[in-house]
């Protein structure tokens, strides 16, 4: 077994963090990088992108944690965009082992604190941290930032955070942390109030993302402008991206003091390569459209792109989901698109038909996903083949087709 199967394989049922916060402790760990805490429903990843391309722009040496794994956790940890490496990975795993063990810690848990322990080894500027799920109890809140950013909230992993939209915010709040300002993205109602109530109690200060303006879509992307900075770019013609962009410049705004940064690094860093199966568009006949949206939040959203980016197009939709997504509301919203295809992949959290039962008389279903996209882009070379329902599934799609396999 490999070092990364063997990590993979550690798991655990409950969600809490006493025994990673006991592990800590054990092994006198301290993190003291200046870093940026990012969680959200939405947008976390694509934001913790902007902001590290930025920087990296700005000519620093900065570390990005994201999840989930595009390939393997090789490509969760990266500095300057660099993945860190297998031999970086086994050395740090053997000398935690026996504690990994000991404090039961799951794969999770232990995948930050190689990430947190890598960007300590290589003396990093400054590291951009994605939450994994929640917030205060998120194996990524072990550590006091230099700003914390919460992109929106929306209902979401229900079984763990709490139904109503109040208790998942709580969750997201658990981000905050005293004196340390916060930034909000589109955030309102109930959650708001829950995220304000928290930012009094630690005595930050909050700030609102601004509004972009003079937006357009090109042929390679958005253009858009945000204060301070005009004529932007962006490598995505997903609107949604835009505003991901915006919140990243708005925290590069509220740093600027610390960590300055000019318009053409502003410029520059928005301009590099976005995150893979993020409204990625694979041109052709037909072109594909991979999307991770796995949310009704985020397929609404998705839904509005692609009737912006393709007007007039005809929209096969594949979709795959995690067991515990709520399909309910999905499948509709993304059905005033096109027709809908269910199918699956091998993923140990995706759905197998027998879990689609409630849908069968109204959505097909194929079990061999490979084959189906190849079917449809035989029969539909004029058209539009969106796959979507689950940012694992949309990688993998995307890593298929690279091999040459779709």
């Amino acid at each position: 077994m490999s070092v990364l199967e063997e990590i993979t394989s550690y798991k655990r049922d409950d969600y809490q963090r006493d025994n990673f916060d006991a592990f800590l402790k054990k092994v006198g760990f301290h993190y003291d990088i200046p870093s940026i805490h990012v969680a959200g429903t939405n947008g976390k990843g694509s934001t913790c992108n902007y902001i590290n391309n930025v920087y990296i722009a700005s000519k620093r040496k900065v570390g990005l944690f994201i999840s989930p794994a595009q390939n393997s956790l090789l490509d969760m940890i990266k500095v300057n965009n660099k993945d860190i490496s297998l031999e970086a990975v086994e050395k740090i795993f053997k000398d935690y082992k026996k504690f990994f063990d000991k404090f039961e810690l799951s794969s999770f848990e232990i995948t930050t604190f190689i990430a947190l322990k890598h960007f300590l080894d290589e003396k990093v500027d400054i590291a951009v941290i994605e939450c994994g799920m929640g917030g205060e109890v998120d194996a990524t809140n072990v550590f006091t930032p230099i700003l914390s950013i919460i992109t929106n909230i929306t209902s979401e992993h229900t079984n763990f955070l709490g139904v109503s939209i109040s208790e998942i915010a709580l969750h997201k709040a658990g981000i905050i942390k005293e004196k340390v300002p916060v930034l909000i993205g589109e955030i309102e109602g109930d959650a708001l109030e829950v995220i304000i109530s928290k930012v009094k109690d630690c005595d930050s200060k909050i700030y609102k993302v601004d509004h972009f303006h003079n937006e357009k879509l090109t042929d390679s992307g958005y253009e858009f402008n945000y204060r301070p900075f005009g004529d932007l770019k962006i490598k995505s013609k997903s609107l949604t991206s835009v505003h991901d962009a915006a919140i990243a410049l708005e925290a590069i705004n509220i740093l600027a003091n610390e960590y300055p940064v000019s318009v053409e690094e502003a410029k520059e860093g928005l301009y590099q390569d976005k995150l893979s199966s993020r409204f990625e568009i694979i041109e052709g006949n037909p072109t594909l459209v991979l999307d991770g949206a796995h949310n009704p939040d985020a397929i609404k959203k998705l839904r509005a792109d692609v009737e912006n980016a393709f007007p007039e197009k005809t929209v096969h939709v594949v979709f795959a989901s995690f067991k515990d997504k709520n399909i309910t509301s999905m499948l509709p919203e993304i059905g005033l698109l096109g027709t809908v295809i269910l199918t699956t992949f091998d993923h140990v959290r995706a759905r197998e038909e027998s879990e689609y039962f409630l849908y069968l008389e109204d959505y097909k279903f194929v079990a061999d996903h490979i084959a189906l996209i190849k079917e449809l882009k035989e029969q539909f070379p004029e058209d539009i083949i969106l796959v979507t329902g689950s940012l694992a599934f949309a990688n993998l799609v995307y890593q298929e087709i690279k091999d040459g396999k779709i």
